[in-house]
């Protein structure tokens, strides 16, 4: 409502009071007399009006010129303040609508624009590991012959996601940790142990087709792979601290995370399928010249996986999959010749980079394949899941250097676990990933509300064979590795857990494909995560 039509509606309440207090303060006998009065107290309110009207509609304009001068000052006010007959009024100019929402969901600052298509948000997770070995090697050959114990800034991310114009997804995130704490990676001097910190995730995906009644997303840059099971399940929400040896191992051949890649998915309800061409991880040497590091050529792979939920309910879930994997082009020493690839892994734990199990580098590599299967099912507060690899490594390239037309080399290795929600949690289907979230307490911790959170207890078995073709000069001793891991984890909200995990491992190895010398080793070890993400 204007002011005008106020002063006016006001007017004549005013008016209508007095006329009725007026008839109730005279006579019947003096009706003529009242109407007179009541007429010329009209005419002067009309006058008061008129004058009021004409006011307003002068402090109207000069506050819109006030307005104006305002907004081309950073730090003035669109504020004025007028004057009429009967008070100091304070005029604004118009406040235009908020373009924008600002929200926490889940305690992720998060700003969009009013119509949900437009947004971006900071994401960053922490995990900071704990922990000691008691490692004992079999014999003086054993290598390594002890394991440090003390800390790890396991993964410390920071970054941003978000999407435009609603089908137009993308993130840019930068891992500061690493699981080596800086010294993995194929510079000299560098320990073994995997990828260095760098660019974990930087990418754009568009989800605007949508066939076959499903979501398809068309994507391409840096990315974190979901081919397996475990790898398209966060790091925020496995059961364990480190993933199966026998994953990480196939992942790294031409998936995993860190990885260049283009490619599309497709799912619904019930059916995940996906297919990427990949090429190196980030760090890795792009150099044709260099000498210190040598000059590498860049590889090319391919992953494929088709996965789902065949069977669900309000309480249970099956889930069934297929994985295969393609090493192309293998990277090549440009400066020396050789075209070479390293299986191995560490204990399952991350506070000591060295790996136990190792194939060294195997010479003259041609291609690779790796193909699994995977399995998982949930029924309430339990989780069971497993998957198994199969690893061929063709040693034909033409190098001209030995071995030469060596056979292909083949390795297996797999999985299983199972976790226990005391709580009653249970964990729910991602169908974008065709994976399992974690677990949100349905009570949080807090010492005024009377929550604990909640709490889980798990256990796996994993094994990894990386020996073949022992007892002949082309064979590997890779050693093969077995590791029971027992797990306690508390939920303490949905942005902090806290993780217990021991580990007993055996890893039996000999010293060369041709020596029986035992070089094998023992241990255990107890670690603890703090975790923070949002």
């Amino acid at each position: 409502m204007s002011k005008a039509k106020f002063a006016t509606a006001t007017a004549v309440g005013l008016l209508g009071a007095l006329a009725t207090s007026q008839a109730y303060a005279q006579s019947a006998g003096n009706a003529d007399a009242e109407i007179a009065l009541l007429k010329q107290q009209l005419r002067l309110m009309e006058q008061k009006l008129d004058a009021l009207q004409k006011q307003t509609a002068a402090n109207t304009s000069a506050a819109a010129k006030a307005n104006a001068k305002a907004d081309a000052k950073a730090n003035a006010k669109p504020d004025v303040t007028v004057a009429n007959a009967n008070a100091a009024i304070p005029v604004k100019g118009p406040i235009a609508p908020s373009g924008v929402v600002v929200t926490m969901p889940n305690n992720r600052p998060t700003i969009c624009t009013a119509d949900q298509e437009n947004c971006v948000a900071i994401t960053s997770r922490v995990h900071f590991d704990v922990g000691g070995y008691d490692y004992r090697p079999n014999t003086a050959a054993t290598v390594p012959q002890k394991l440090d114990s003390g800390e790890n800034i396991r993964r410390a991310r920071i970054g941003i996601i978000g999407k435009f114009f609603g089908d137009w997804n993308y993130a840019l995130i930068y891992d500061f940790g690493g699981s080596s704490d800086g010294f993995g990676g194929t510079a000299p001097g560098s320990l073994p142990g995997g990828g260095v910190s760098g660019i974990e995730n930087a990418y754009l995906s568009y989800t605007g087709f949508k066939p076959f009644g499903g979501k398809m997303a068309i994507e391409g840059g840096i990315m974190d792979l979901p081919w397996t099971l475990d790898e398209a399940t966060s790091s925020n929400d496995m059961l364990f601290m480190e993933r199966a040896s026998s994953g990480v191992i196939a992942q790294n051949i031409a998936a995993s995370d860190f990885r260049s890649t283009v490619g599309s998915r497709w799912w619904n309800d019930r059916l995940w399928v996906g297919a990427y061409v990949t090429g190196p991880t980030t760090g890795a040497i792009h150099s044709a010249s260099s000498a210190a590091p040598a000059g590498t050529s860049e590889q090319l792979g391919a992953v494929a996986r088709v996965a789902g939920q065949i069977m669900s309910g309000p309480d249970y879930s099956l889930h069934l999959g297929g994985d295969a994997e393609w090493l192309i082009t293998p990277p090549r020493n440009l400066i020396t010749g050789p075209q070479t690839l390293t299986l191995s892994d560490r204990p399952e734990l991350r506070i000591d980079p060295t790996t136990l199990i190792s194939t060294g580098a195997i010479a003259n590599v041609s291609s690779a394949q790796v193909y699994g299967v995977e399995a998982a099912a949930t029924y309430g507060p339990l989780i069971v899941q497993g998957e198994y690899y199969w690893f061929n490594i063709d040693r034909n390239a033409n190098t001209g250097l030995p071995p030469i037309g060596a056979p292909s080399l083949k390795f297996q290795g797999g999985y299983a676990q199972a976790g226990w929600v005391l709580t009653g949690e249970t964990r729910p289907y991602n169908t974008a990933a065709a994976s399992y979230l974690g677990i949100k307490p349905k009570n949080p911790f807090s010492l005024q509300g009377g929550g604990w959170g909640a709490w889980e207890i798990a256990g796996r078995v994993s094994t990894m064979d990386l020996n073949d073709q022992l007892g002949t000069a082309t064979g590997i001793a890779g050693g093969r590795q077995t590791v029971y891991t027992a797990a306690l984890n508390w939920y303490v909200n949905g942005n902090v857990r806290f993780m217990l995990n021991y580990l007993h491992g055996d890893v039996p190895k000999q010293l060369s494909p041709t020596s029986t010398a035992d070089a094998g080793s023992k241990f255990d070890a107890v670690a603890m995560r703090t975790q923070v993400a949002f």
